[in-house]
């Protein structure tokens, strides 16, 4: 989906505001890190941050333009507890030190349907591979689309690193619902995943 730019969305500007927006490691000191890697405006992720004030959550995404809005949330509902990143998850590593991450959120990433592009979905075994070497032992990993063809080829891929804990094919509602998942309900079934660190992966 082609987001509207925003005239003010400037890496200077976000980096005045404390945005990351070149590679740096993360030294979180809050007991449980969430990570949502493609946060669009943000309203998951902020949703969690604010019932969950003595956790640290972090939102990335790649679109500065969206970035800025996950932001303007921030600012808005003075999150102390939320770090954004503006960056690429094939840069997962260089951010987080090994095991330092409790759960990482995928919702509604880009499917990709194409065959030869699937090796570019964040579910693909490349960036599973990072997941687990980020999150901790008994880490989470929690994914969520309204696509039903990457759910069931993700199925497949996340069971060689994850253990998986639930499939829900009919997801329902939530206090912690993304701005695309709202509007994608009146249409149609929203599928989810759950997977634990498979230590013997």
């Amino acid at each position: 989906m082609r987001q509207k730019r925003v005239k003010q969305a400037t890496k200077e500007l976000l980096a005045s505001e404390g945005v990351i927006v070149d590679i740096e490691k993360i030294k979180p000191e809050h007991k449980r890190v969430s990570l949502e890697i493609g946060s669009g405006k943000g309203k998951f992720i902020t949703s969690l941050a604010v019932d969950h004030p003595d956790e640290l959550f972090i939102a990335m995404e790649i679109n500065i333009n969206v970035c800025y809005r996950i932001l303007e949330k921030r600012n808005e509902l003075n999150l102390k507890n939320l770090v954004i990143i503006l960056g690429d998850a094939t840069h997962l590593i260089d951010y987080f030190d090994p095991h330092t991450v409790d759960h990482i959120y995928l919702n509604f990433s880009d499917p990709w349907p194409k065959k030869k592009h699937h090796k570019r979905r964040l579910t693909a075994p490349s960036f599973l591979n990072d997941y687990t070497r980020i999150l901790k032992h008994d880490g989470l990993l929690q994914f969520r689309t309204d696509h039903i063809d990457l759910f069931n080829d993700s199925i497949e891929t996340i069971h060689s690193y994850f253990e998986i804990l639930s499939v829900e094919t009919n997801l329902a509602e939530s206090n912690y619902m993304t701005e695309y998942e709202v509007k994608k309900r009146q249409e149609g079934p929203i599928f989810q995943l759950i997977g634990k660190v498979n230590q013997h992966a």
